[in-house]
Parts: C-alpha cells; structure tokens; sequence
C-alpha cells in the first residue's frame, strides 16, 4: 500500500475518534499523537496513534456517508475492547484469519448488547487475540447457534490493512 497523504489530526477529530472507541468498545486510547493517512491503491483510512496503525475508518451505509472511526485488529490487540467481542471457537480461527465471514456454529459467545448493524471485533477463546473486525447482521442475543452467517468480515489477520506498518 503506498501512501497518499499523511496528516496530523486536529483536536476535534481526536475527540470524535475517542468518543467513538470509549462507547462503543469502552476503551481509552489516551495517546499523544494521531496521524491519518491515506494511500493511492486503496480506500482504508487509517489513524496512526503514537506511530501505530490503531484506528480505521469504516462507511456506515447508515449514516449518509459518514465514516466511523473503529479499531483495527493491531488495535484491538493493543487495546482490548470491553465491549462488542465476539468469540469464536478454535475451528473458526483459521477461516476467519483467512477472511471469511462469520457463521454461529463457531461462536462461543457474543456481547449481548451488539445490535445489528454494529462494528465487532472477533477473538479467539483460548487466548483473546482479535482476528478480524466486522459489521454484525444480527443481535448479540441471536448469534449463538446452529447455521447461518452473524457477522461480515471487513478487515482480518494478514489482511493489506494488517500488513501496513506505519
């Protein structure tokens, strides 16, 4: 991925991205640094807190254009999200690592405060690494379960995005 641009953000973009990861992840970054950057051969946007790629913007079809500002999984690795985890079981590690979405026989668990339409973040459940990020279809109360797809994959492990050092 070459990069673009590369900017510092002003202080009401910094706000607006903690604001976004306090109530929708309760997590605090409380960094001293924020630098977006954005790269001629893709469409991330990424928020570079203290040099690390922390934070990406994802569209929200929802809301008229406007982007949301989420964890990326170095992010989440870095900053674990007290809130919307879903975790998958050990046969679903190397599928999602890999990019696919997520189906319910291979959850173990949802937070059950997910609506549908939400960003998450999926870990594993040995250990709690984040392996992907992505856009639930369902309520965190309905993810459990027997067949079908609960979660759209939008960033993985070893994804461009991942392999982007800063």
């Amino acid at each position: 991925m070459n990069v673009k641009s590369r900017h510092h953000l002003r202080a009401d973009a910094i706000d607006a991205i903690e604001d976004a990861l306090a109530d929708g992840l309760g997590v605090e970054l409380g960094a001293d640094t924020y630098e977006k950057v954005t790269f001629e051969d893709s469409d991330w946007e990424v928020v570079l807190v203290d040099g690390e790629p922390t934070v990406f913007y994802v569209p929200d079809d929802d809301s008229g254009g406007a982007d949301d500002p989420f964890l990326t999984v170095r992010g989440a690795n870095d900053h674990p999200p007290a809130e919307n985890v879903v975790t998958v079981d050990a046969g679903a590690i190397s599928f999602v690592s890999d990019g696919a979405d997520v189906m319910r026989p291979g959850i173990t668990e949802a937070d059950e405060s997910i609506a549908a339409g939400d960003l998450v973040v999926i870990a594993e459940e040995n250990h709690g690494k984040v392996l992907a990020v992505g856009r639930a279809r369902v309520d965190g109360a309905e993810m459990v379960g027997e067949e079908g797809k609960v979660v759209d994959t939008i960033h993985h492990v070893g994804d461009e995005l991942y392999e982007f050092a800063g």
